[in-house]
């Protein structure tokens, strides 16, 4: 532990890799960087807590979610802002849930998992998350790929495929300590922020109107209950949750209560401060679409590309007043937000692997298979179907992550379980599942309505659906209703503290 002397945040290097006591945390066996807290009370500690909140943050700026706001401003205008504050506010305090689980017990969620659930459900939760994981990568291979395409000219094929590589070589920087990735993602954090800000200021969107969109609730016209419900659902990450409880583990904090009382409130601090800076972009993004798409002054053709807007298109939004540039600023964003999310996704793979299976695996080979599984649908995708196809499929991977959502936020509320918080955050959270349920269900219905399969077939795959939807709810309720032994092991809940 640092001297009371020496104030300055230290880097020391846990090397111990065996495993003697059976329920110690697994990040306490591998090479583990761990930036250490002084011991002292003091603001200035709380330096040493700042990055992980902006490697969660990014989850909620991805191209998955720049496009369902891109769609959300051209369609409705700023009438959806206020569903951006709500989901960020819901995703604020969840965060502070899965980073005080990992301050509190030492451990991150899926170690609990491990710990708590028998063999066969810890497998299947662990491919849930995995798959979560890869859905989640498929927007962010797409995006950068349309970001290479109108910066260099690339065909969309070869951008998935050059993401590959480079994720691979940004990895490397891991090599070099927590520290230098957090501040590498945190930089790229900034650099979408700045270029959808400039983007705004050429924009300008009236600030009354933004206001009004932000603090009055209404939804007014067709499929805007589904966009709000896209736009929700889509602020919650699954992996975002085991990230985040692994990401604390970083920090080497005093082990007395006042300690960890002062971690969690410091880490409350930083995940709003990073969460802040992601609603902002959102609403940047939405202002910006919405003000250019609403204009009367639309051209047809500039009008029938906000009829559909996807990310290949919306550099269109600021042409007539940056020119080429507009492109620019859009694919540099887009960029660092698809390549940022992407190499959270490999972190928070390697956390969920070495939590559930007591299993290491090496970056670089971690991030092969994960880009592998993402890549062969893009480029297929993108091979017959081209951007329209590519853009189809970031819908698919945001209802996979709708699905797999109940998966991993259930366990978070067990574990974290309170007697003064934890009505409110069951309220939260059981809104945010009931709303992604709804949304499959909305999808599977819709589907069958408008089959163009024929009759029979038609039948059968409404049955295979509700059947499947059935055993879906009943997983549900089997994690809600179990009784968690876990819980037990968190003095007061860490909600509490």
């Amino acid at each position: 532990m640092a001297s009371a002397q020496t104030q300055q945040t230290q880097i020391m290097t846990s090397t111990d890799k065996s495993r003697t006591n059976p329920n110690q945390s697994l990040s306490e066996n591998i090479e583990y960087d761990q930036i250490v807290v002084p011991d002292k009370k003091s603001w200035k500690n709380l330096l040493a807590y700042m990055g992980p909140g902006f490697l969660v943050c990014i989850a909620y700026i991805d191209p998955g979610n720049v496009q369902t706001d891109l769609q959300a401003g051209a369609n409705y205008k700023y009438g959806l802002l206020w569903i951006i504050l709500l989901a960020s506010c819901a995703a604020l305090v969840i965060q502070s849930l899965a980073a005080n689980l990992g301050v509190v017990t030492g451990k991150h969620l899926a170690e609990h998992c491990r710990d708590e659930y028998p063999r066969v459900p810890n497998f299947i939760l662990w491919i849930i998350a995995e798959v979560a994981i890869v859905a989640c990568d498929i927007p962010e291979v797409i995006g950068t790929a349309f970001a290479l395409n109108m910066l260099f000219h690339i065909p969309l094929w070869g951008g998935v495929l050059i993401t590959g590589l480079s994720t691979l070589i940004l990895l490397l920087l891991q090599q070099y300590g927590v520290r230098k990735l957090e501040i590498l993602i945190t930089l790229l954090v900034l650099t979408v922020a700045a270029c959808f800000f400039v983007e705004l200021a050429y924009a300008k969107p009236k600030s009354s109107e933004v206001v009004k969109g932000l603090f009055v609730p209404h939804l007014e016209g067709s499929g805007a209950t589904k966009l709000a419900i896209s736009l929700l659902g889509a602020m919650v990450m699954p992996h975002n949750l085991f990230l985040h409880s692994a990401l604390v583990l970083s920090r080497k904090i005093p082990r007395s209560v006042s300690g960890i009382k002062e971690a969690c409130r410091f880490y409350l601090i930083e995940s709003g401060f990073a969460l802040m800076v992601a609603f902002l972009i959102n609403v940047s993004i939405i202002s910006v679409s919405g003000s250019v798409c609403n204009s009367p002054n639309l051209s047809s053709n500039d009008r029938r590309s906000c009829s559909d807007l996807n990310l290949n298109e919306a550099s269109f939004l600021l042409k007539n007043v940056i020119g080429k540039w507009s492109s620019k600023i859009f694919a540099i964003a887009l960029l660092a937000s698809g390549q940022s999310s992407t190499i959270t996704g490999t972190y928070a793979g390697q956390h969920v692997m070495q939590g559930f299976l007591d299993l290491k695996m090496r970056p670089w080979v971690r991030n092969c298979l994960t880009r592998s599984l993402a890549i062969v649908p893009s480029l297929v995708v993108a091979l017959i179907g081209g951007s329209a196809g590519a853009g189809n499929l970031i819908i698919v991977a945001s209802m996979i992550l709708s699905f797999d959502l109940p998966f991993a936020l259930i366990p978070l509320l067990k574990f974290t379980s309170s007697s003064t918080k934890m009505a409110f955050t069951w309220l939260i959270s059981s809104v945010i599942m009931g709303i992604n349920i709804y949304y499959l269900a909305e999808k599977l219905v819709t589907f069958l309505r408008h089959s163009p399969l024929n009759l029979a077939t038609t039948v059968f795959c409404g049955m295979f659906g509700f059947s499947a939807l059935i055993a879906y709810l009943a997983a549900i309720g089997y994690l809600v209703l179990r009784n968690t032994k876990e819980a037990k092991d968190i003095p007061g809940g860490a909600a509490d503290v």
